[in-house]
């Protein structure tokens, strides 16, 4: 088995190479026909210096982080596994007050690590070179997965007699086996004490997509401390491994022709080039947007300090101070040994940034698209980077933004009182152009994709895409013979596509023309008309109510008890006394329907309302807690909220949680068509009049016209 298991490492470890360093993926995809990087001016990270008070750590400076660390006492004689180095960012005040050409505020990095199975939080000031705080086990659970912890439970299994046995009594090759470690979430004092993960497996045999072919019912307990297989469960023997057959889904891979006529090549034309530009590194400015951009180890993509000009005056106006998405919660519907445990939060558990991959060029990202690097550090306190991780480009579908057509069809030979009537035509439009921060991530099996969109009204359109593969259950049905007693419907032979919900909670620390800000619910309430009143029964009235606490402000979405939900500054006012103030407007969403009491459910207590209202308060970030890999849920925006704070005209963040329900069906596989919510940030009363007023309609001048040559 030596020989297998070093091959099955190797592959583990090229699996990690690949996702850390990824640099061999642009030449790679670029040497394709068809495909070409957009011209972009290299980036050499290690001469890079920060330009903005919250621009991320240089390559510099987590350099320096690391040297600091390693002559810091407590770790001098072991070094521990860095999990994040993150900049620990300056004070609110302090940034707000920030100018371009101002000295900076000192640049400090939070560290996440771990060493003898505790985890340590250690703030690092960069400028005096010291470790100016260090908590251990500040709550319960433990910062992400590394890399490493990755590689090496993958490895694990391979070493168990047990698991050996199993895999040849399936008939199963070890070389064919591709073993992943999940986390295993938390279920109570049994499964405290010891950092563990959940370890499966699959076949590869056949078939580049390996998530089609799991080995059910196999399971291994894996501390991943010291990479003892604590527990090992086999249920699922009674189910046969699925076939390798049509689960590559790869375009060279297909061998009918497709039922459908063929697209002819489509791109957006830009003749002068794209309309926004990037300033230092992270500045974004765009029409009447300007806005703070950079990769996050957790959170993936990150927009701050986003601010609006006004189209009456020009001055640029706060909306947000800092947007992103803070936690995932997907738990499945399975009761089974090697199911019930699958409730991830992936983001804490493993990281959105760490897991993004480079961003294809015409098929991510269209053409004229500006690319952004991140900078992460690797489980030694090493700087690398994330190549390609985040994109920008401006959208045009053809999509209109504003119409104002008038139509007044009278025959001009008409008189009526003596006055002539004349024909009236207005037919004024304009066509929605926006910008899109975009980042994807590939979790496992599943991939995200996270749409920021810009609009020229002032609209800020949030949006969350669901890709990839389905987690898929073996089963030893071809047909089902009562699909109400299996956890989810037949999407293929042999598999079984597993009931499960994903909840995206974010973070929205909305500053409407300042800081000081109220969350105000306008209920539309049914009111009964008097006799003789009208002719008319009923109508809706708009009930305003500001919320002056916590709980006032903890919303379940009903549908037959409509709101509005308004963040306002009562501090400023329109020129009809409006309070200035923006809208959270919520597309497609779902509940989560699980017993506040079940553990996963008391991890993610977050998702049990769609918003929450909290004041600012700089540690409060991570709706799922700073540790939450197998945390209790102490530690959690459900936690903090029972605070019953005061947050009326104060400095407050809205968090917004957006759900899918997903019941598998068969054109999920073998890899599912994306799957798009999302939620809307309007302005209202913001602005005087509507704010595109003075923007100007596309003409035909203005585009280039391509015709074929002249033949000789």
């Amino acid at each position: 088995m030596e020989k297998t298991s070093g091959l099955h490492f190797c592959f583990i470890s090229c699996l990690v190479l690949f996702i850390i360093v990824g640099s061999w993926y642009r030449s790679s995809i670029s040497s394709l026909p068809g495909y070409s990087l957009q011209t972009q001016k290299p980036i050499y990270h290690s001469a890079e210096t920060p330009h903005h008070p919250l621009d991320p750590l240089t390559v510099k400076e987590i350099n320096r982080v690391r040297t600091i660390l390693s002559s810091y006492e407590p770790f001098s004689f072991t070094f521990p596994t860095i999990h994040t180095i993150l900049l620990d960012e300056p004070d609110k005040v302090q940034v707000l007050k920030w100018r371009k050409g101002d000295p900076f505020p000192p640049r400090k990095a939070q560290v996440l690590a771990l060493l003898n199975g505790q985890s340590h939080v250690l703030n690092v000031d960069l400028d005096s070179i010291r470790v100016t705080s260090h908590v251990i086990n500040p709550r319960s659970g433990y910062p992400m997965l590394s890399m490493d912890d990755i590689s090496a439970a993958s490895k694990a299994p391979f070493s168990n007699a047990e698991f050996n046995k199993s895999i040849a009594a399936r008939g199963v090759s070890s070389s064919e086996l591709i073993c992943l470690p999940p986390s295993a979430g938390w279920f109570g004092p049994n499964e405290e004490g010891k950092r563990v993960v959940k370890v499966l497996c699959f076949s590869n045999q056949g078939t580049p997509n390996f998530y089609m072919r799991p080995i059910e019912g196999l399971v291994m307990t894996v501390d991943l401390d010291t990479m003892e297989v604590l527990k090992f469960s086999d249920t699922g023997r009674d189910s046969p491994i699925p076939k390798s057959t049509d689960t590559d889904y790869r375009y060279t891979a297909q061998k009918k022709e497709p039922q459908m006529e063929p697209l002819n090549p489509i791109s957006i034309e830009q003749p002068k080039g794209p309309s926004f530009r990037v300033e230092d590194g992270h500045i974004v400015k765009w029409a009447n947007w300007v806005f703070h951009l950079k990769a996050d180890h957790r959170a993936g993509l990150v927009i701050s300090r986003v601010m609006v000009r006004d189209s009456e005056n020009g001055e640029l106006r706060d909306v947000m101070y800092k947007g992103f998405a803070s936690e995932f919660f997907v738990p499945y519907m399975d009761l089974d040994e090697s199911w019930y445990f699958k409730s991830y939060m992936d983001a804490g558990e493993f990281g959105l940034g760490m897991s993004a991959l480079p961003l294809v060029p015409l098929n991510d990202c269209p053409r004229h698209s500006y690319y952004m690097d991140g900078i992460f550090a690797t489980p030694d306190g090493n700087p690398f980077v994330q190549p390609n991780m985040i994109c920008l480009f401006e959208r045009y579908a053809g999509d209109i933004i504003v119409q104002g057509k008038m139509y007044l069809n009278n025959n001009s030979s008409h008189v009526v009182n003596n006055i002539q009537l004349k024909t009236c035509h207005i037919l004024e439009a304009r066509p929605k152009v926006t910008l899109v921060a975009r980042m994807a991530a590939s979790v496992g099996n599943y991939d995200y994709i996270f749409d920021w969109e810009f609009q020229t009204d002032g609209l800020i359109n949030v949006k969350v895409g669901l890709s990839g593969m389905l987690m898929v259950k073996g089963s030893p049905y071809h047909q089902a013979p009562n699909q109400d007693a299996m956890s989810g419907p037949l999407i293929s032979e042999n598999l079984i596509g597993v009931v499960h919900d994903h909840f995206v909670t974010f973070h929205l620390d909305m500053d409407i023309d300042g800081a000081n800000n109220s969350f105000v619910n306008v209920n539309l309430v049914k009111e009964r008309s008097l006799p003789e009143e009208s002719p008319r029964k009923s109508y809706l009235k708009a009930k305003r109510k500001i919320a002056k606490t916590e709980k006032d402000a903890q919303i379940k979405l009903k549908l037959y008890d409509p709101s509005e939900f308004h963040m306002i500054n009562p501090s400023k006012r329109s020129r009809l006394g409006n309070p200035t103030g923006y809208k959270i407007v919520p597309g497609g969403t779902a509940a989560s329907l699980l017993d506040h009491s079940d553990p996963p459910q008391l991890r993610s207590a977050f998702t049990n309302s769609q918003i929450w209202v909290t004041p600012y308060n700089k540690s409060e970030q991570w709706a799922g807690g700073l540790l939450t890999y197998q945390s209790r849920g102490d530690d959690t925006l459900a936690v903090w909220s029972e605070r019953d704070r005061s947050i009326e005209n104060k400095d407050i963040v809205l968090w917004y949680t957006l759900g899918f329900h997903h019941i598998p069906c068969q054109e999920d596989f073998p890899v599912m068509p994306t799957v798009t919510s999302g939620f809307e940030l309007k302005p209202v009363n913001f602005f005087e009049s509507n704010p595109i007023l003075r923007a100007a309609p596309a003409f035909e001048k203005d585009l280039p016209v391509c015709r074929p040559s002249a033949s000789p």
